[in-house]
């Protein structure tokens, strides 16, 4: 028998199945495109995005047919919900994270509310990127769509409910709504009155791997899977990766490269204090219940490598596809060797933490004509490591200090991408056997929920460390004169409207 993990992001969802001692059978990915119609706007097609997960969900249990799978859980990327009809129809496209449309009503909505009662409630400080947000937005601007909706799905219910099942919303994915009370583990009534949203269209909250309830046999035969499966909730996609990587224990974190850069960590308690509040790193639900975790993310991540790829690599797409390889492979054997002398400022989407600017623009500072393409590259990379460095400089001095990263996401398949990182970051990581962690985290949980066995008895089972990458003396002190001109970089240029 085997397990499988459903991971729902926000450039693509991949599904793998997992044998009962963790070993990966099959797996499947679709890319789909994100929407940009207006400046400032990024949406996904839900109804594509759906089909595309269960068209992965097929491919991967097709792949299988000696170890039938008996539970699936869901990773899914925070924030982004969809209007969801009466009848099931899909009402409007999701609104993703760097969305920054609700920019304004962020910023006026929750000083009237109160920003101290806010945080304390939902362990998280205002940005457009949160469901509370997109939902104001979404009322005042197109209350045709708020009045016909029975019902907001983020992808995790939503996937839930094309399954054929009452959709449930773990807590890590319920916290990044900031409708969430995140010690109560309810929808906090505060808030929801203060938007005229009932409970009743929202998804009920359930602590991640509990089951959610059977797929019904004609949507299990549709999708080439037996009866009797069962879907367990999983959680945002951050602490389900952390829990793939095998972070259950406070000093360990996951370095997550996907399309956001982000380190996550876990903790026993949940932590609030004026520090966290003031950088923007927030409080919440970890995969496993007791524990909490919080977001150290640069919203320009591993979108800045697709975004060099889509507009200057179209000659390393072509040899990839002829190679069979990925094009980023291509592209990043051609990335200096060297630190760079130059300087990225990596806002070429809204900030992350610690800033929430959804103003700042990206700069590339430094540029010769003898500047190559690839210190370009390398220089972009550089920027997002840097501002990953500036967002552990601040967990360490809040008392939440990592000292063990672990490597996980499409790009922890690339060495020198991974090697350039422990350099800026000065600090070990480790690679995980499994790079789509998040598809083994909900795996995990939904083995757990199956079999009756502890989550971490499994993640001691089914985790496999692989390669240590120790920086490099040399780079990390460069590195290190770097940094202290980089944090000068965001203070000096935000004055700058361009």
């Amino acid at each position: 028998m085997s397990y499988m993990g459903l991971d729902v992001g926000t450039t693509g969802c991949k599904a793998v199945a997992f044998d009962a001692r963790g070993r990966q059978l099959a797996s499947a990915s679709r890319e789909y495109a994100t929407l940009s119609p207006r400046e400032g706007w990024a949406e996904l097609d839900s109804e594509h995005v759906a089909e595309s997960c269960l068209a992965v969900i097929r491919e991967a249990a097709a792949a299988c047919p000696g170890d039938p799978v008996r539970g699936l859980g869901i990773s899914s990327q925070g924030e982004a919900f969809t209007p969801v009809g009466p009848n099931g129809e899909m009402l409007a496209n999701a609104m993703v994270s760097s969305d920054s449309r609700a920019a304004g009503i962020a910023d006026s909505w929750s000083h009237q509310f109160g920003r101290e009662k806010l945080y304390a409630l939902t362990g998280h400080t205002a940005h457009p990127m949160f469901s509370l947000f997109k939902l104001l937005w979404l009322r005042d601007n197109q209350p045709d769509v708020w009045r016909a909706a029975a019902h907001f799905y983020c992808f995790e219910e939503l996937i839930q409910h094309r399954l054929g099942l009452e959709p449930a919303i773990s807590w890590p994915l319920a916290g990044r709504t900031m409708l969430f009370d995140v010690r109560r583990h309810q929808w906090a009534p505060e808030i929801l009155d203060a938007v005229g949203l009932e409970p009743s269209r929202l998804a009920r909250p359930l602590a991640s791997g509990t089951v959610v309830g059977t797929i019904p046999h004609a949507v299990a035969q549709e999708l080439g899977l037996p009866d009797g499966v069962v879907v367990v909730t999983g959680g945002h996609d951050q602490p389900c990766s952390a829990l793939g990587a095998g972070v259950t224990e406070p000093g360990r974190a996951a370095y997550g490269t996907g399309t956001v850069e982000c380190i996550c960590p876990a903790f026993p308690a949940p932590v609030f204090s004026e520090d966290l509040c003031r950088s923007n790193l927030c409080t919440y639900d970890f995969t496993l219940e007791g524990m909490y975790t919080t977001v150290a993310f640069s919203l320009t991540g591993g979108n800045l490598l697709k975004w060099f790829r889509d507009e200057w690599g179209q000659q390393e797409v072509a040899e990839a596809e002829q190679a069979g390889v990925s094009p980023y492979e291509v592209l990043l054997r051609q990335m200096a060797p060297q630190p760079t002398k130059l300087l990225v400022l990596p806002y070429f989407t809204p900030t992350g933490t610690p800033y929430f600017d959804t103003e700042a623009t990206g700069a590339i500072l430094g540029l010769r004509l003898t500047t190559s393409r690839g210190e370009v590259l390398r220089a972009l990379l550089e920027g997002v490591a840097l501002e990953m460095r500036l967002n552990l400089d601040i967990l360490a001095r809040s008392g939440m200090a990592v000292n063990q990263l672990l490597a996980t996401g499409g790009g922890a398949k690339s060495r020198v991408w991974t090697q350039l990182k422990a350099d800026v970051l000065n600090t070990p990581i480790t690679t995980v056997a499994v790079t789509e962690a998040g598809c083994l985290g909900v795996a995990m949980l939904a083995c757990a929920a199956h079999t009756g066995a502890s989550v971490k008895e499994l993640v001691g089972e089914w985790v496999r460390m692989g390669q240590v990458l120790e920086p490099n003396p040399v780079h990390a002190a460069y590195y290190a004169e770097r940094f202290e001109r980089y944090v000068q970089l965001y203070p000096t240029l935000r004055t700058l409207k361009v």
